[in-house]
């Protein structure tokens, strides 16, 4: 058995670089697990009594952190045969190799996860500490069903058996109970949830992360189309809350009194607490951090002679001492976010397995190459003077920042035009302002020539 952690559904409990890069890429999943064979389970010891067997589905509310803003769900079984009451947990990963080398290994695709089996007293403790709601559903099934499900639990806990690939949309904590039922059911769930939803991946995610506006901001930026496709029913039971709800809503083959029982029957909330508060827009903070100086700076413009004889003049700013710092705080914000990002989404080509951190268009405006921008602004910040440029350099910032503008408009016209299938709008319209007016603001005050040695004025 690998030394795990349990964090229910939490990626790690990271320090603030380290939480941002797994989350980052925690929600990211290339392609469906295959589903489980139906008869390499069979050969597992019964109970004696299947009636005195019962399961229950746990579901876990959403957290306020960034690695449990999806929810969880586990697996209770009570054998009365054996006097025994287990909770099955999927939501177990391993910490022996470091923080650091855990986060590498999430951004390169390599996610093992892990079944383990606690009482229900341990796991409850956690989600109280957590103060996290938790619901628990009788799971109605005939004995026939049970005898599916319970051989297949004691098949999952095969030390071959208990370590998976983990993939967020398709093989989870969730998905393992969901599929594991169905296969009970006789594939009865994923046959009625067969139709699609108006409901995109994206959807989900950034609805799920709206309590943690720089998780959402980030991951809206850097999963590409391969989210934005609309989810079906049965897809969208990876997250615990819609999975109970659907469930809830099925009839089962149980019958008591000549009367059919639900599917889930007598619900309990174990444990009440206050769920995440929605905060503030992501974007439209973002935009407003952005725009609001860039407009207060465009308004402190102001015209500089280059010389005491110069009939013409360059532009430069008002009260420098203070505009120049703010200048300069805009650009560290801008280029080290713009900087990681375009980082992220081009190094995921080489060494990453999440497919959904490919070919995403949002390149065009987050460029690696913009963390070079930190120096610069830095010198606006502490010098309040812009930085000298000579007759090497000052072609290529030409360039670079023309670049900058062009791919900026190019961004928004695929958005409006719909040229990507990859959601793009809100980021065109919330963002590419502000980027484009401040590489404007800064082509026009952010350089000038370096004054030769001799100069006197």
């Amino acid at each position: 058995m690998i030394s795990s952690t349990h964090l229910g559904e939490r990626p790690a409990a990271l320090g603030l670089v380290s939480a941002f890069c797994i989350a980052l890429t925690w929600c990211l999943a290339a392609m469906p697990a295959s589903a489980q064979s139906s008869d390499d389970s069979q050969n597992y010891p019964l109970p004696a009594d299947m009636s005195r067997v019962h399961f229950y589905l746990i579901t876990v509310d959403v957290g306020d952190s960034v690695y449990d803003n999806f929810g969880h769900s586990a697996l209770r079984l009570i054998d009365e045969n054996s006097n025994t009451d287990t909770v099955f947990n999927w939501g177990y990963f391993n910490l022996s190799g470091g923080v650091i080398g855990f986060s590498l290994d999430f951004f390169k695709g390599i996610m093992n996860y892990s079944l383990e089996t606690n009482s229900p007293a341990f796991e409850f403790a956690n989600y109280r500490q957590q103060q996290r709601s938790v619901w628990q559903d009788k799971i109605n099934l005939t004995n026939a069903q049970k005898e599916i499900l319970y051989r297949r639990l004691m098949w999952n806990l095969e030390p071959d058996n208990r370590i998976y690939s983990y993939q967020y949309f398709f093989d989870n904590c969730t998905t393992r109970i969901r599929d594991y039922l169905n296969e009970a059911l006789g594939g009865t769930i994923m046959d009625i949830y067969d139709n699609s939803t108006q409901i995109s991946f994206r959807d989900e995610v950034r609805r799920h992360y709206s309590s943690v506006p720089i998780v959402d901001f980030s991951l809206n930026i850097l999963i590409n189309s391969n989210i934005d496709r609309y989810m079906t029913e049965w897809e969208n039971m990876f997250l615990p809350l819609n999975f109970r709800q659907r469930l809830l809503a099925l009839p089962s083959d149980v019958a008591e009194g000549g009367k059919r029982l639900d599917l889930l029957s007598t619900p309990q909330e174990l444990m009440s607490f206050a769920a995440p508060k929605q905060r503030a827009d992501s974007y439209q903070f973002a935009s407003l951090v952005l725009l609001a100086p860039v407009l207060f700076l465009f308004l402190m413009l102001k015209k500089i002679p280059i010389s005491y004889f110069a009939t013409h003049s360059r532009l430069g700013l008002k009260l420098p001492s203070f505009n120049f710092r703010l200048l300069g705080l805009l650009g560290i914000v801008t280029a080290s976010f713009s900087g990681i990002y375009g980082t992220l989404m081009l190094a995921s080509w080489f060494v990453s397995d999440h497919l959904d951190l490919h070919h995403n268009v949002n390149l065009l405006l987050f460029w690696p190459t913009d963390l070079l921008g930190i120096f610069v602004a830095l010198r606006w910040l502490l010098f309040c003077k812009p930085w000298p440029t000579d007759h090497n350099s000052s072609p290529f910032i030409n360039y670079y920042l023309l670049c900058h503008i062009i791919a900026i408009g190019l961004y928004v016209l695929v958005a409006i035009l719909g040229w990507s299938s990859q959601s793009t709008m809100t980021i065109a319209t919330e963002i590419a302002p502000g980027f484009f007016l401040y590489t404007i603001l800064i082509w026009l005050v952010g350089f000038e020539p370096a004054k030769p040695k001799t100069m006197f004025f």
